[in-house]
């Protein structure tokens, strides 16, 4: 395996703020924004293709706007008037026209970015911190398989665009039916799937995770890119690194978000989900 590069951590980076300059529905549920601004002067998206930034959105009602300082209004006003942190992958990052573009999912009312997204008009600003990273496709691995949901689209079409011609891929994504499907643009030898289910449902055993134990794998070294709903991205670790033998340093896996959990209600239970995860592991039994 090639050298890793090191791991970016958006928390690092200090707030930046940048100016919404268009956006647009690229399917029912899903608004493709672009951002600039001299705000993102700097910005260091490049050697991975899992980026993401934070996004720091203040209540409709807060009163303040970007730029702020979070230390000070944590400070100064009650928890309800905090912005919310949201975190969003980078769909693309154009440096030279310093144009950064997030795809964000539409559930309505619901949620805190989604309905943000859809309000927001050229000219509005965002406070955000990043970029943030750590993946991107093994050049030297014979294969590799991707697997998310609609969250997780825009790194994998990320990554996709990064596999070198010819190189076998394979892509399984959740969405939650043919008019949310986005086919990515790759060289790759691309086997695409798509699953449709509603990204609200709680299905055992969840759509997502029974596609991949019905894979053929391609021979050689796989590397797997794994994200997206917590309860679903355990199930297929624990496939691959149990089921399929794949060597955790050949694997990117992570919870993006869960079921029933906000970001921040999330972020309070990781700790746990990755003790589960590890534990997962140490229950499976011994080989042969």
């Amino acid at each position: 395996m090639s050298e890793p590069v090191p791991k970016m951590s958006a928390k690092r980076t200090p707030p930046r703020v940048a100016e919404v300059l268009a956006s647009e529905r690229v399917t029912p549920r899903v608004i493709r924004m672009t951002l600039g601004g001299p705000g993102l002067e700097g910005f260091a998206a490049g050697p991975f293709t899992d980026h993401y930034v934070k996004l720091q959105l203040p209540p409709a009602d807060a009163g303040y706007g970007p730029p702020f300082d979070l230390d000070r209004i944590k400070a100064g006003l009650p928890r309800e008037r905090w912005p919310r942190v949201r975190t969003y992958s980078v769909r693309a990052w154009d440096p030279g026209r310093r144009k950064l573009t997030i795809d964000f999912v539409d559930h309505g009312d619901g949620g805190i970015a989604g309905p943000w997204a859809a309000a927001a008009r050229p000219g509005d600003e965002v406070q955000l911190i990043g970029p943030g990273g750590a993946y991107a496709p093994d050049p030297e691995a014979d294969w590799h398989l991707l697997a998310g949901d609609a969250c997780v689209l825009p790194a994998i079409s990320a990554a996709l665009a990064r596999v070198r011609s010819g190189v076998p891929a394979v892509a399984v994504v959740a969405v939650d039916g043919p008019e949310e499907e986005q086919p990515p643009e790759t060289a790759a030898a691309l086997d695409l799937r798509w699953v449709h289910r509603d990204a609200g449902a709680e299905l055992d055993p969840d759509p997502l995770v029974e596609a991949i134990h019905g894979l053929d794998f391609p021979s050689g070294r796989v590397h797997a890119f794994v994200h997206g709903e917590a309860g679903a991205v355990r199930g297929i670790r624990r496939h691959l690194l149990v089921d399929r033998g794949v060597p955790v340093g050949d694997t990117s896996i992570s919870g993006y978000w869960k079921r029933r959990r906000s970001e921040d209600g999330w972020r309070a239970d990781k700790a746990e989900w990755k003790r589960q995860v590890e534990a997962d592991l140490d229950a499976s039994p011994a080989p042969g």
